[in-house]
């Protein structure tokens, strides 16, 4: 792949996770690099999805920190997660049903609004002129993920293929640094997951947007990564590109089993 990979922007040190007695993750230490599309793979419950509650600050590990851009975060909250930049599609969809696909999308504009609550009922003045700049944007979005045709249908008519897409879009209404998929093609047919693995491709080209995802299928892995990080039972056993993760005895084993 043709892309120019920055230098570390998001540094992940022994990170340890445990709910009760059960370890989610163990001494985990990967980083991400800017521009770079890093996966992280490995069978059920090998802790992946915990790994993004941790990024994002859902989960706040036992032990270890996150490094982000040299700024060491022990108790990173959604909330300063989101402000340092970063934004998160989820595998199971969170979209307002009953909401159109541009209103849904404009909800990931929230934190960028500056004007108050009043300001914004009222909608006159600075409020009227900022939520049409927010709205400019969305359409921006909405051109981009080829959408336009559903721009005002209740995200609920929508088929599973296109609330994906739109979840996508809310997430990219943020203007992230970072980009956390969670999944992003799970439940797709072909066509979709084409169109999928084109738009991340898309945003980590045109927008310049790291992204972190979590993905099974290993071909789409395989094509879209610069780098994949391993983790089964909590514990990382590979790190590097695709050709040498997919040559790791280790990985070999945790996906076909010791008899392979």
């Amino acid at each position: 792949m043709a892309r120019e990979i920055g230098p570390v922007i998001l540094d992940l040190k022994n990170l340890s996770l445990s709910f009760g007695g059960v370890k989610a993750l163990t001494d985990v230490s990967f980083d991400v690099c800017e521009h770079e599309i890093r996966a992280i793979i490995g069978p059920n419950g090998a802790g992946k999805s915990s790994m993004l509650n941790v990024i994002n600050g859902v989960y706040r590990p036992q032990e270890g920190e996150i490094v982000l851009r040299g700024g060491h975060f022990t108790n990173m909250t959604p909330y300063r997660a989101a402000i340092a930049g970063f934004a998160r599609t989820f595998q199971n969809i969170a979209l307002f049903k009953g909401m159109s696909v541009l209103d849904n999308i404009m909800t990931g504009r929230n934190l960028k609004m500056k004007c108050s609550l009043l300001q914004q009922a009222f909608w006159f003045g600075p409020a009227r002129r900022e939520e049409l700049a927010h709205r400019a944007r969305v359409e921006e979005i909405i051109d981009f993920l080829e959408i336009q045709h559903i721009r005002k249908t209740p995200v609920g008519r929508l088929p599973y293929g296109l609330q994906k897409r739109v979840d996508l879009g809310r997430a990219l209404a943020m203007e992230p640094r970072i980009l956390l998929l969670d999944e992003p093609m799970a439940g797709m047919n072909v066509e979709e997951k084409q169109d999928m693995s084109r738009f991340i491709l898309d945003v980590n080209d045109q927008f310049g947007t790291t992204i972190v995802l979590i993905e099974h299928d290993m071909g789409v892995v395989m094509d879209l990564s610069d780098r994949v990080v391993v983790l089964d039972y909590g514990r990382k056993i590979g790190d590097g590109t695709p050709d040498e993760v997919r040559a790791n005895p280790e990985v070999i084993k945790a996906y076909l089993g010791a008899s392979h």
